[in-house]
């Protein structure tokens, strides 16, 4: 790619992982796309009027209708007959995806619209203050989900999107990270090569409002990976085709949650042992469901259980 088609001079954050994420899915469209965006901070961080980020045609919906202003497009593209000149791209936040905006989302896939969903999973409301969504995850701290003296924080397990998604029988789904560049972009394009309705999940670490060094974000994304705690799998028609494998002995969650400070509750209260124990056991059950251990780390996984 000779010129990026998410440009430079936006107002993100230090470290954002949501900027990158969107310049690495435009960037690996190409320049024969129309993009829609929920409300939401690549929306307001890309779009200050009078400027704009975005070298591609850019249309902000609201906060909840980014896949039913998609399906507009696209269905005004086939009525024109110019379905083959651009590919329909739909964005949107992990609130304006899994809750605000998941109506609007099913919609899109039971109509069979051939359009790409991307979400940019950054695990909280970060726009509006940081408040839970149905993409927090356990035990994590936020505005409307705080820790305190009668609380370790989302009492809420990570809602499964792709599984939703599956069950609307679209032929294709994929999560991937910030911290494998080339593979997010080469689901984007193994996506818009088919024909349908398509969902990809990026994970994007927010530094704000995980409390994380934004010097860090790429460390804390690929640790996400390497924990269990976000699978990075694609599906094809329901059915799991391909993990990214964890090479060695999964890393313990420890690692990934003393990086951030959304976390460090479960280290200063006493009893917080016992909740690092029960988000072990959520990333040890993803392995278990998608074989994420290599056949070298498995086998040393068996062992370690015999003793």
């Amino acid at each position: 790619m000779e010129k990026h088609l998410f440009l430079a001079g936006h107002t993100a954050c230090y470290g954002c992982g949501e900027a990158l994420g969107a310049r690495l899915v435009v960037d690996a469209a190409g320049p024969n796309i129309i993009t829609t965006d929920a409300t939401g901070c690549l929306e307001v961080f890309s779009s200050r009027w009078p400027q704009s980020a975005w070298a591609v045609p850019f249309i902000h919906s609201l906060f909840e209708n980014s896949a039913a202003v998609a399906s507009g497009v696209e269905s005004a593209l086939k009525a024109l007959g110019r379905q083959g000149e651009a590919k329909v791209i739909a964005q949107g936040g992990d609130g304006g995806t899994a809750d605000i905006g998941l109506q609007c989302l099913s919609g899109m896939f039971e109509r069979g619209h051939d359009i790409l969903y991307v979400c940019y999973d950054n695990e909280a409301y970060m726009n509006t203050g940081v408040q839970r969504s149905g993409l927090t995850p356990y035990d994590s701290d936020t505005r409307t989900s705080p820790s305190g003296k009668v609380s370790w924080g989302n009492r809420y397990l990570k809602k499964d999107m792709p599984a939703i998604a599956a069950a609307h029988g679209i032929p294709y789904i994929a999560t991937a990270s910030v911290a494998y560049p080339k593979d997010v972009q080469a689901k984007v394009k193994k996506a818009l090569s088919i024909t349908g309705p398509k969902y990809l999940q990026v994970h994007v670490p927010c530094p704000l409002g995980w409390k994380s060094d934004p010097a860090l974000t790429i460390k804390v994304a690929k640790l996400a990976v390497e924990t269990g705690l976000y699978p990075i799998v694609e599906m094809e028609n329901g059915v799991v085709t391909k993990v990214r494998k964890i090479p060695n002995p999964s890393k313990p969650v420890t690692e990934y949650l003393k990086l951030q400070g959304r976390f460090a509750h479960l280290f200063k209260k006493g009893g917080g042992e016992g909740e690092v124990k029960k988000i072990q056991q959520i990333a040890d059950e993803n392995i278990k469901k998608y074989g994420l251990l290599s056949e070298a780390a498995a086998k040393v996984a068996v062992e370690a259980e015999k003793e």
